[in-house]
């Protein structure tokens, strides 16, 4: 009896989850249903260091608190049957309902990365809570499973829709040629060459324009113009479709002007989509970077406010000044050569 106490006791309390966000090179919007069930899509991305963090802690005063701090929220409730969802934390509702865990817990999380800001932080943040969850409950999904979990998580528990990229990139790391025929994914690891990843990475400009989005409604908007066979939107996303085949092929040869002009490519069928796809902020930070030599360029993930990243000059420096003195934020563009950890 003793050593079974003794053994209760030793049992982990905490448990932690890191997963990185994306660069959405190509493709992205094709891998949301119903495109990516109907056609199929194809998404080029690469995972970047700026990672969304999951901290379980269990037991603690009996009841389930749970914390965002880059959010600034916070909640409690007696039991489970607290986690209702109303538009307060609702991915860490959704992770607790999916995945729960016995008795009183707390789950804390934050993400370097700027709420809103286009990158898949949400993604990142499914990932993370699922791998911590699961940890927890002695599980050990491989990395295709827990994106395939965090995915789930996000579109049917939490009711946000979506495609499956950001959870993929966030789960597996690296560079990716990642395809779609719902519910199927093909992933498809891109190795470059080291020389070019580095003066890529070196010239690529990534800049938040302050104001965040939420990116469900306009989701939700595009899919509904192409349900309807609008042809302006079917017709933007089957070339994006076709732009990140092209950019896939541009990262394998190292061409880094092709590159360029392949996000300034699909940055126009992008706004093709939505009449709200490119904000003033955008507008004018796009302006900037054109005038300091940016290559190309677009905005990460959905759009319609968040960030915008370039391939610029080598070296970056006029056009990083460019960017702030546009009112933008510059943030660090790392690869992250490694997808979900949690210990």
């Amino acid at each position: 009896m003793a050593d079974r106490a003794v053994r209760r006791r030793d049992l982990p309390k905490e448990f932690h989850a890191t997963a990185p966000v994306r660069l959405d090179f190509a493709g992205g919007w094709t891998d949301v249903p119903p495109f990516s069930a109907r056609e199929g899509g194809i998404v080029v991305n690469a995972a970047i260091d700026l990672p969304a963090r999951v901290e379980l802690k269990l037991g603690g005063g009996g009841r389930i608190r749970l914390v965002s701090e880059d959010l600034g929220q916070e909640l409690e409730c007696a039991d489970s049957g607290g986690l209702v969802l109303d538009g307060r934390l609702d991915l860490l509702k959704a992770g607790l309902r999916m995945l729960p865990v016995q008795g009183a817990c707390t789950l804390t999380t934050r993400c370097d990365a700027p709420p809103g800001s286009g990158l898949g932080s949400s993604g990142a943040m499914d990932v993370a809570l699922v791998a911590a969850l699961s940890l927890a409950r002695a599980e050990r999904p491989t990395g295709r499973e827990i994106a395939e979990q965090a995915w789930y998580l996000e579109t049917v528990e939490a009711k946000i829709p979506g495609g499956k990229q950001d959870q993929f990139a966030a789960a597996l790391g690296g560079f990716q040629r990642l395809t779609f025929r719902d519910p199927d994914v093909g992933v498809e690891p891109m190795t470059l060459d080291p020389a070019f990843a580095a003066a890529l990475e070196r010239r690529t400009v990534l800049c938040y324009t302050g104001r965040s989005r939420v990116s469900g409604a306009t989701i939700a908007r595009v899919m509904a113009a192409y349900e309807r066979g609008d042809a302006g939107v079917t017709g933007a996303l089957r070339a994006m479709k076709e732009v990140a085949a092209a950019m896939a092929e541009a990262l394998r040869a190292g061409d880094v002007a092709r590159v360029a002009t392949l996000l300034s490519e699909n940055w126009r069928h992008q706004q093709q989509l939505d009449p709200g796809m490119s904000t003033p902020e955008m507008a004018g930070l796009e302006a900037a970077m054109r005038a300091a030599g940016a290559l190309g360029g677009k905005a990460a993930g959905a759009g319609a406010g968040g960030s915008m990243f370039f391939v610029t000059q080598d070296p970056s420096q006029p056009a990083v000044a460019a960017a702030r003195a546009a009112g933008a934020t510059v943030l660090p563009v790392r690869w992250a050569g490694e997808g979900v950890r949690a210990w």
